[in-house]
């Protein structure tokens, strides 16, 4: 009987060291997930905050490239000034190529937050996340659209060649 207890007594040991074991393995992985949630969540909020910066950026750019636009415009008013017209049309092309930059960023930005989302479903990390790609759609939207202003400012340079003589 007494050795049936010392067994017993062996493996409440054994048990227990298992257990102690479990419980730190646990209190690892558990503080290894709280690190990578708490990244993920700020990984999401910043790629977030960098869309809607790009998105920013962007509209300026398309406000740059419908300023340039509309100086070429009035420019165009005078063949004498066909050089303002094609700087104005050199500022509209690079406004638009800064749009569809920012554009780019904004979509890069979107996607990283919802691959982090994809990781961790929680409401304010959703919330970021349709942010971002709210932004990065107003983004790609500003930059079709000094694409647009850009085209058309070129369009108008090349009325002003076709009746300005050829020297």
């Amino acid at each position: 009987m007494t050795q049936n207890l010392d067994n017993v007594f062996e493996q409440l040991a054994s048990l227990k060291a298992d257990l102690e074991d479990l419980r730190s393995t646990y209190k690892g992985v558990s503080k290894s997930y709280m690190v990578a949630l708490g990244t993920l969540s700020d990984l999401t909020i910043h790629s977030s905050e960098a869309a809607k910066r790009a998105a920013k950026s962007t509209e300026q750019s398309r406000i740059a490239a419908m300023n340039a636009m509309m100086a070429a415009k009035e420019a165009s008013g005078s063949p004498e000034l066909l050089l303002v017209v094609q700087s104005a049309v050199t500022a509209a092309v690079a406004a638009a190529l800064a749009a569809v930059e920012s554009a780019a960023a904004a979509a890069a930005a979107s996607a990283a937050a919802s691959a982090a989302v994809a990781h961790q479903a929680e409401e304010s990390l959703l919330k970021a996340s349709s942010e971002a790609a709210s932004a990065s759609r107003m983004a790609a939207d500003s930059a079709a659209e000094a694409v647009k202003l850009s085209i058309e400012a070129q369009a108008v340079v090349e009325s002003l060649k076709n009746i300005i003589p050829k020297t």
